[in-house]
């Protein structure tokens, strides 16, 4: 639906644009180089200024997706990614089955999904195919209640704004950890599902995920044994009363795995069983073929729609990390590095040089020559020197304005935003384009809108920035705890916070001169 609005905004901008351009200049097109509609070479080239820089702390609260365990990325080492989840009643003020009537809590099933698609045979057997999945190599998790509350609104704003949790706080929250609850020694992400049996009452099934059994007695006493009391009354009271858990990964070796997961599908289920209430004809309670009084199955969820943070621990090696710290901002660099999650990103300053050396900002020269945009283009090459190449590389990449937190005017005039997110906005946003050996060449960006803006509508020439992207359709944006570019940059899009990917491009000062970052292009010049 949003797509087809703007479709006639857009048919009556381009009108606007042909119809003044008939009335008030003769335009012509100088060697465009076009065969078939299709622009081959550009008319001319612009050097562009490029750095990349650490991010810091981001924001990682109330996030669509979380990632749990540990990512060694073959140019950016290690990342350990723990995970903090608030619980919450999914029936205020519950009531259980009366002592009178046998409750017995059977077990308790913690359960996080992975992302998956399931298809069924004909004898209805399931087949899972797994997605966001990264590494194969053990973990170990271990789950403990955390002791830290988290509250929903900021005191430092008179509880007006919402209270934000950031990356670096893992030393908080271990420093507030309470029992361990259960622990996986080996975990490794797998496309079995999981099986619990309950004794002549039940088989459980789940779906592939971090799927175990958690202790009955702490659940017996903690939720069971509260019926009717306070802390179960609202959730408010509960969210105090068991504060969360923490899931704390170590990697047992260099290698490990990481697997994102949607909270709304996290939960914790609480199977009991009690005697049946129905009674037969002589008023007794109904029993089995062997005369024991029938038994039923019943459960109670607590789900993880409260606060749920991510914590990150990385381990950048010591020649990446000095150059994204102290990188050159007046001559940008070589190489780019653009690293998801509590990452690095590139910062692209498009002109505010002197190209052809004639005492005119190039931005200023190409207003001044009213040319008008056909299309624009960044090329990025990858560094084959520094990436393998293959499936530890990011498909996709996302620009945006820094200044501004938002998307850039090419990303809504893209009219592959409904496609599924491995293949949406690929006219702005091109995918990694591959060779034969599966080997990332480069990405291309259309900045056509963009540049036409600033050249045509003498629009800001903010700072863009460049990240890597898990998913480009998910472009909200997420506050960073330290502002970059004199506290003009301050947030950073969703979909660069849950990717774990990194890559290596190269940059406007590049040794490989042709494969320096530059801004491509096509024009038309009136007569």
């Amino acid at each position: 639906m949003k797509m087809k609005q703007l479709l006639p905004k857009f048919g009556i901008i381009l009108l606007a644009i042909i119809g003044f351009a008939s009335c008030d200049e003769d335009f012509s097109t100088i060697d465009t180089n076009i065969i078939g509609g299709d622009f081959i070479l550009p008319d001319t080239v612009f050097s562009v200024k490029a750095y990349s820089k650490l991010m810091g702390a981001i924001q990682s609260n109330d996030q669509q997706t979380y990632k749990l365990g540990m990512y060694n990325d073959p140019i950016y080492g290690s990342t350990v990614v723990d995970f903090l989840g608030q619980l919450a009643l999914s029936r205020n003020n519950p009531t259980f089955p009366v002592d009178s009537l046998n409750l017995v809590l059977e077990k308790v099933i913690l359960t996080l999904p992975f992302y998956s698609d399931a298809v069924d045979d004909i004898e209805g057997n399931t087949t899972y195919t797994l997605d966001s999945i990264f590494g194969e190599a053990p973990i170990k998790i271990e789950l403990y209640e955390s002791n830290y509350f988290l509250r929903d609104f900021d005191p430092s704003t008179n509880f007006e704004d919402p209270q934000l949790y950031y990356s670096n706080q893992g030393p908080l929250f271990r420093d507030n950890l309470g029992e361990l609850l259960a622990q996986v020694d080996e975990f490794v992400p797998s496309n079995e599902s999981a099986e619990f049996i309950i004794e002549d009452l039940d088989t459980l099934n789940f779906a592939p995920g971090l799927n175990i059994e958690l202790p009955i007695e702490y659940f017996q006493e903690k939720i069971i044994d509260q019926e009717g009391e306070d802390v179960l009354l609202n959730n408010n009271n509960f969210k105090d009363y068991l504060r969360g858990l923490y899931f704390q990964v170590t990697g047992l070796q260099q290698e490990g795995s990481m697997f994102l997961f949607n909270p709304d599908d996290a939960k914790i289920t609480m199977y009991y069983s009690s005697d049946t209430t129905s009674l037969d004809s002589d008023g007794n309670q109904n029993t089995d073929d062997d005369g024991n009084v029938i038994r039923v199955l019943d459960s109670y969820e607590l789900n993880f729609s409260g606060i749920n943070i991510n914590t990150y621990t990385n381990n950048f090696p010591a020649d990446i990390l000095a150059t994204v710290t102290s990188p050159n901002t007046t001559d940008g660099e070589a190489q780019l590095f653009l690293k998801g999650g509590e990452g690095i990103v590139t910062i692209i300053d498009l002109f505010g040089g002197d190209d052809n050396q004639n005492g005119i900002d190039d931005l200023e020269e190409l207003r001044n020559n009213e040319w008008l945009i056909n299309e624009a283009n960044l090329i990025m090459y990858v560094d084959q020197t520094k990436v393998a190449g293959g499936s530890t590389e990011p498909e996709r990449i996302l620009i945006f304005d820094t200044k501004n937190n938002r998307i850039l005017a090419d990303y809504a005039l893209d009219l592959t935003s409904n496609l599924s997110p491995i293949d949406a906005v690929s006219q702005h946003l091109g995918r990694l384009e591959r060779g034969n050996d599966d080997v990332g060449d480069y990405y291309k960006i259309k900045l056509t809108s963009h540049v036409s803006n600033l050249v045509n509508r003498d629009s800001s020439n903010v700072s863009l920035g460049l990240v890597v992207s898990q998913n480009v359709s998910y472009i909200r944006f997420f506050e960073l705890e330290d502002n970059l570019l004199d506290d003009t940059f301050e947030e950073i899009p969703g979909g660069s916070v849950v990717s774990p990917e990194g890559t290596v491009l190269h940059g406007n000062r590049s040794n490989n001169v042709e494969k320096r970052l530059k801004l491509e292009l096509y024009y038309t010049k009136p007569e």
